[in-house]
This record gives structure tokens, C-alpha cells and sequence, in this order.
């Protein structure tokens, strides 16, 4: 059996460089809190407690002797400035691509035109966006939710980073019927997510079963498990090699493996391997 990794997986720039900015926040010897579960893995959450990180899910619990870090999904400037108040830093761990999302929002809203976010009004990143023009932005899931809006005021048109391109552009097209005059359409959907996508999509169609390493809670692990579908209706979204299922790889030739852009190279490390193990030595690995 054939082991065949995508071309792009696992953590992307500002995951990593999460993790490192909290490593980095360990080195000072105060306790480190962050707002939140930093990325959305659980596994390498469960790793970093055990350094010494723990996590807090309100401003107030952190102490004036300890660091507070804001989650890669950024949060509202309400709530950052509390943070400031409260512990003794605070360490803004904001992926940079979300960050652009906040301020794009935050000048048109200024500009006092409206905001038209693509994503789900439920995840963090969408939270602390909205919180930087909470009365201009408007997020929708879909473009049906675009129908159901008020009349939009030369709008701009953003999206979640982990967003599929697909329903950002069907927003975006039912934002320009809608509004009164010509939409700024700015894609922010962030490049490692597209690229991971990309090659999901090319090896989903050379392969029997596809897994998708990520949490379970991930926006673009779930994202990247349909585009998988697409082409391999074999396609299974694991958080742990525990997950695998050897009677899924009977009579499989070639399995293709990608993971979410919270996902670190050890756990990746594992699955393949233990592919390896039920691949009777009959496998190899494609990078």
C-alpha cells in the first residue's frame, strides 16, 4: 500500500508562529494563560499544558502576575483591552492574515460603509472581526444569507481565512445584487489555506481512502475534508492515528494523507506511520 502526503499540509505561518510566541512567553518563568484554546488542536493544546500553559475563557481570570496570549483567532479590542488591564503582558498572538481581516473591516466601517463577512458567526475569528465594526458588519454562512440582509451601503465584502474560495465568491456575487453601489471584494482567504486545498484536491482524485489529520472543531481541517469528499468519497477526518480503521484499507493501494493547518508534525508523524504498519511493508511515502 501507498502512503501519499499532499503537497502542502499541516501548520501554516501563523499557527507556527503562535506556538512559538507562546514558547517563547514560557522562557520568562510567569504563568502563561491563554484566552481561549490557542489553535484548534487539541492534541498539541494537551502538549503545551503539560509545558505549562493553561487556558482561561474570560478576561478575569487572568492575575496581574501572569502573561496572557490572544489566540491566533484574534480577539475583540473590548476584550484586548481588558487583557491589558489584567495581566502583567499580553502577548498578541493574532494570526497576521486575520489581523488584516480586523483592520480592513474596522476602515470601512470608519468610512461608514457596510461590512459583508463570508464565514460562521459562531467562530472566534468572526467574533473579534465583528468587534472591530459592530455596527456596520453583517456575517453570513452562504450567499441565501445575503437575501436576508438590510440594503448595503457600498459595501465590502471580506472572508473568514479558512473559508472554501467557492462560497466566498457566491457571496460576493450576491452582495454586488444587492447593494448600491460597486462591492469591495477583497479575498482574504489565506494563501496556506488555499494552497492546502489545492493540493488536497489534486491527490484526491489518484487516491482509494484520503485522511484528513485535524481537530474535529477545526474550520479548515472540516473545510478540507470536503474538498476531499469531492473526489474520494473514502475520506475520513481523524484527529489520532487511534482513528484508523484497518478494515477501511482492505484491498487499498494508495492512501492519501493531509492535515489541517493546526495539526503538528508529530501527530502527522504518527499517522503515517501506523498506514505504514497496516500497509504490511508495502508502502511508501510521496512528498
Amino acid at each position: 500500500m501507498e502512503v501519499l502526503l499532499a503537497n502542502e499540509y499541516g501548520f501554516c505561518f501563523g499557527v507556527e508562529r503562535a506556538v512559538e510566541m507562546v514558547e517563547d512567553a514560557l522562557q520568562v518563568g510567569a504563568p502563561v494563560r491563554t484566552l481561549g484554546p490557542l489553535i484548534h488542536n487539541t492534541q498539541e493544546m494537551q502538549r503545551l499544558e503539560c509545558e505549562g500553559v493553561s487556558t482561561v475563557q474570560d478576561p478575569a481570570e487572568v492575575s496581574p502576575d501572569e502573561i496572557a496570549v490572544i489566540r491566533a483567532h484574534g480577539v475583540t479590542p473590548q476584550v484586548q483591552t481588558e487583557l491589558e488591564k489584567r495581566a502583567a503582558r499580553v502577548v498578541d498572538a493574532t494570526c497576521p492574515f486575520v489581523t488584516r481581516v480586523q483592520r480592513l473591516a474596522e476602515r470601512a466601517a470608519k468610512e461608514g460603509r457596510h461590512v459583508v463577512v463570508a464565514g460562521n458567526p459562531a467562530h472566534p475569528e468572526m467574533i473579534g472581526v465583528v468587534g472591530y465594526a459592530p455596527n456596520n458588519t453583517f456575517v453570513v454562512s452562504d450567499a441565501g444569507e445575503v437575501e436576508k440582509l438590510p440594503p448595503l451601503h457600498a459595501p465590502l465584502v471580506v472572508s473568514q481565512t479558512t473559508l472554501k474560495l467557492k462560497t466566498f465568491l457566491e457571496v460576493a456575487e450576491a452582495v454586488r445584487a444587492k447593494a448600491d453601489a460597486e462591492p469591495q471584494v477583497v479575498n482574504t482567504i489565506c494563501s496556506a489555506t488555499r494552497d492546502r486545498q489545492d493540493a488536497a484536491r489534486a491527490l484526491a482524485g489518484l487516491v482509494d481512502v484520503f485522511y484528513i489529520i485535524g481537530g474535529k472543531h477545526s474550520s479548515n481541517s472540516i473545510k478540507l475534508l470536503a474538498v476531499c469528499q469531492e473526489q474520494c468519497q473514502h475520506s475520513f477526518l481523524i484527529e489520532t492515528d487511534s482513528e484508523i480503521n484497518a478494515e477501511d484499507l482492505k484491498g487499498v493501494n494508495r492512501v492519501g494523507v493531509t492535515a489541517g493547518a493546526s495539526t503538528p508534525n508529530w501527530l502527522i508523524d504518527q499517522v503515517v506511520k501506523r498506514l505504514r504498519e497496516i500497509g504490511n511493508n508495502g508502502a511508501s511515502l510521496s512528498v
